[in-house]
């Protein structure tokens, strides 16, 4: 059911290439996602929904008998306990398209996905302005 050779540039071209079951399955995770996650950006990246926030923070695919959701291995590896019913690999979680979504557990998991990018992104901040004050020091050194 993944539909990668199909053309599509938004996330609701996307949602369209599906039957109206899997359509509904993926506006409801979509829209988990943005209630979870309100300040991400939505695009298209990899061929499937992207949501970004300080970095790549979700991504969710259709398939014939699953979504995959994809909140990197760290966002796997933290709720391992809670996915026991799943199929998972380093970094995704398969959803059946028979079952419902479990919707607590997905929006769990993207606050712990944006709290960890921005984590990320202020240990990337405090690192640059630790080398320009490095860098201003070095220079008033040497004059």
């Amino acid at each position: 059911m993944e539909n990668n050779k199909q053309e599509f540039h938004t996330v609701d071209e996307y949602i369209k290439l599906f039957p109206e079951e899997v359509q509904d399955k993926l506006r409801l995770l979509r829209k988990l996602i943005q209630e979870a996650a309100p300040e991400a950006k939505e695009k298209i990246s990899y061929q499937m929904p992207t949501y970004d926030l300080e970095g790549n923070l979700v991504h969710f695919a259709a398939f014939s008998k699953h979504i995959g959701f994809y909140p990197s291995p760290e966002g796997v590896e933290k709720f391992m306990d809670q996915l026991a019913g799943y199929h998972t690999s380093k970094g995704a979680i398969q959803f059946p398209l028979t079952a419902p979504l479990p919707c607590e557990l997905i929006q769990e998991i993207v606050h712990y996905r944006v709290e960890q990018n921005k984590q990320w992104a202020e240990e990337k901040a405090q690192k640059k302005r630790e080398k320009r004050a490095e860098q201003k020091k070095e220079t008033k050194t040497e004059a």
